[in-house]
């Protein structure tokens, strides 16, 4: 999966996005391009339960190309 977060602005913002993601799915691989407000990221967990839990702790993720 591949978002891009326009609101993560900094590495504090990125260990937050982390940190949401592997309560999800603590197997969670999650790479993370502050600059280009991009995350990438191999979970078990549905799109869906992604970007509702981002989304309820601020970070509403758009899909990204």
């Amino acid at each position: 999966m591949k978002f891009r977060i326009n609101n993560m602005t900094c590495g504090g913002c990125a260990r937050s996005v982390t940190a949401t993601i592997k309560d999800l799915d603590d197997h969670a691989t999650v790479v993370i391009d502050v600059e280009s407000k991009l995350v990438e990221l191999q979970s078990s967990r549905s799109e869906a339960e992604i970007v509702a839990a981002l989304t309820e702790d601020g970070f509403p993720p758009v899909p990204a190309t």
